[in-house]
């Protein structure tokens, strides 16, 4: 083992996420394959384990239909309220039980634990009972003296759930490099299908080839990025937690429509409702915004449908987090781009120019952003937070929109809607 001053890593990852939220409320669905569908129940983002043989990634929905009924297989639309108020509970417990951690995505995160005293595989252990107690899903937890070695050590705490019991230690050398040796290079993180042939064919077949690959060569042949991954498989730390996100230079919000929309007033509804979520996002990372961007666009792929795209910019009188003013901008954008005649699939609002207080310069005499839109913005934010998001909205936003995402499958948001609690009879 190695002396305790050494980093140590903990990445605990939720099994199946999507496909456990549906099962969490659906004790019936325990033994069923599930898998999850993209927006507009397009094609498949998540599997469970037992569906996985039959359904490959990405396949669209229309074309596996029959596959799906074949092998019993349940499909279900996206419902991202529900995976995301899940996510928030599992890392609340997590983050209640070690020193120090970074959320790496909806389901994953990392955990610094250097110098805490005792057993960390046991650790690992009550973080993994605690999360399925009180939230019902499984996790998997990897621990090692890297970010890279944990992640590897986490895949094979699902590879081998049976013979692990889902937490795998590799701190001990020879535990370690039993793994690497084990394992595909492939399955190590960071390197893709294309990279992983590049390795293949330099004779570097397993995650062993590359902890013990010259790491200057691989640099050379490859970028500094690979070069930390070897780095780290070899066991030498070069990845710390990550440090608050940087503010984004643009935000953009859009998605397609459910069904094809080809009235002006649709389409209005439509960008009043991304811009919402854009000036969220905006406001939350406390930028203001100098030039917005809509643009529409119909489908592009059916030949017997006319075709049309088209993006406008506008540019603000002054840097804003104002909804009322991006909104106004945003109607004006559109309103250039519109086109009648259209069935339109799609619309998409983009922030750009955006700016931290203070850290533009404008002429002595230029207008800027009133104080009285600051405070009621910063209301605004505080009821939503309280109360929901979308409690309170711009007028043009609609709460029932015809064009709304296509999700015939969707489960219950048995988390965040009253309406919608279990009843127990």
């Amino acid at each position: 083992m190695k002396p305790s001053h050494d980093p140590v890593f903990a990445l605990i990852d939720c099994n199946s996420f999507y496909a456990s939220c549906e099962r969490v409320f659906r004790p019936d669905l325990l033994r069923t394959p599930i898998v999850v569908l993209s927006n507009n129940d397009g094609c498949v983002v998540a599997r469970s384990v037992d569906a996985k043989p039959w359904v490959k990634m990405g396949e669209p929905y229309f074309q596996i239909r029959q596959t799906l009924k074949r092998h019993g297989i349940r499909a279900f639309s996206s419902n991202y309220a529900l995976y995301g108020d899940i996510s928030q509970r599992v890392m609340t417990i997590i983050e209640s039980m070690v020193p120090e951690s970074e959320t790496y995505s909806i389901d994953e995160k990392f955990a610094l634990l250097t110098g805490v005293p005792g057993d960390l595989e046991q650790l690992g252990r009550k973080i993994r009972a605690d999360v399925h107690q009180k939230t019902g899903i499984t996790v998997g937890v990897g621990i090692a003296h890297t970010k890279t070695l944990s992640k590897l050590a986490n895949y094979a705490s699902k590879r081998w759930q049976t013979q692990t019991g889902g937490v795998v230690d590799i701190r001990d050398s020879v535990r370690r490099d039993k793994l690497l040796r084990a394992v595909d290079v492939g399955e190590v993180w960071g390197i893709g299908r294309r990279l992983k042939s590049h390795l293949e064919a330099m004779k570097i077949i397993t995650a062993w080839d590359l902890a013990k690959a010259d790491p200057w060569m691989i640099r050379k042949n490859f970028s500094v990025i690979v070069e930390k991954t070897a780095r780290e498989l070899a066991g030498t730390s070069c990845l710390d937690l990550d440090e608050p996100d940087v503010p984004k230079q643009e935000i953009c919000c859009g998605r397609g429509f459910g069904k094809r929309v080809e009235d002006l007033g649709g389409l209005k509804e439509a960008v009043a409702t991304y811009m919402m979520r854009a000036a969220e996002k905006l406001r939350g990372q406390q930028s203001l915004c100098k030039r917005v961007r809509v643009s529409i666009r119909t489908g592009m792929f059916n030949p017997d449908e006319a075709k049309y795209a088209k993006g406008v910019m506008c540019e603000l009188p002054y840097p804003t987090d104002d909804i009322r003013l991006l909104t106004k901008a945003a109607m004006s954008a559109l309103d250039a781009a519109y086109r009648q005649g259209y069935a339109y699939s799609k619309a998409e609002v983009m922030l750009m120019n955006l700016c931290q207080r203070g850290e533009y310069t404008d002429d002595l005499f230029a207008i800027s952003q009133p104080v009285q839109a600051e405070r009621l913005m910063d209301v605004l934010d505080a009821i939503n937070q309280k109360w929901g998001r979308g409690t309170l909205h711009t007028g043009s936003v609609s709460l029932s929109p015809d064009w709304g995402m296509r999700r015939e499958l969707m489960s219950q948001s048995y988390t965040t809607r009253l309406d919608q609690l279990q009843v127990v009879q």
